[in-house]
């Protein structure tokens, strides 16, 4: 049964790994495409804020690649250089992207508050699983994992996991929506192959939050027969 674990964690790195992999060969190739438009990033972030009224949100430049994030806490649009800087398809969708979760914010999007709330206790499950999963791997021979109390610790812990994976879905779905509507009603893409461009780009940076979500239940369906299996 440790060996069941192992394989699906082995089965969905590796699809998380091609599915990683295709979403930077496409943000490589969108990056080379220029945007008629002529806008950067940080200039297209600006305008999507304005178009909602929001003007309490700073964007700022962070280093490194596909680091863009918007964090609720400071209200802060943080976009990667080739980002802030570009004026490619790539950019205009990532920067409308994370812009639509500033509109999430100032909206009151249920899914992202509830997806904010959940962010300290995920990141002590996750803690905890890590060092659970390490111990049990290194300890197959003592049993670690067959112990009741152990694996029921587990699936709370997993459960928590997975439904922070699950509110997670809607809150990038939706907002690449709002990306998109933003790029297309306010021109900023200009023609069918710009469009499709981005929405291209964003789908596939939305398969890797699904392929984690799969990979989560999987893992919590894997605890929950095993825990069955062991009370029969």
């Amino acid at each position: 049964m440790n060996f069941s674990l192992l394989m699906i964690t082995i089965i969905f790195a590796l699809i998380g790994m091609v599915v990683s992999f295709v979403l930077k060969s496409k943000f490589s190739k969108y990056s080379r495409v220029p945007l008629r438009a002529g806008f950067s990033g940080k200039e297209i972030a600006d305008k999507m804020l304005r178009a909602h009224g929001i003007y309490d949100v700073s964007i700022t430049c962070v280093p490194g690649q596909l680091t863009d994030h918007y964090n609720p806490t400071d209200k802060t649009v943080n976009l990667s250089p080739e980002v802030y800087e570009g004026r490619s398809i790539a950019a205009a969708a990532v920067a409308a992207h994370e812009c639509g979760h500033a509109v999430q914010h100032a909206t009151a999007y249920s899914m992202l508050s509830m997806r904010s709330k959940l962010v300290p206790i995920v990141n002590f499950s996750n803690n905890i699983l890590h060092w659970v999963f390490m111990l049990g791997f290194l300890g197959m021979a003592f049993g670690m994992l067959n112990n009741y109390y152990v694996l029921v610790g587990i699936i709370v812990l997993q459960s928590i996991v997975t439904l922070f994976s699950l509110v997670t879905l809607p809150v990038e779905i939706d907002a690449s929506r709002r990306a998109l509507a933003f790029v297309e009603t306010s021109r900023i893409t200009q023609s069918e192959e710009e469009y499709h461009g981005a929405k291209d780009a964003l789908t596939w940076a939305g398969l890797t939050y699904f392929v984690a979500a799969l990979a989560s239940i999987a893992q919590l369906t894997y605890f929950i027969l095993r825990l069955n299996s062991r009370r029969s």
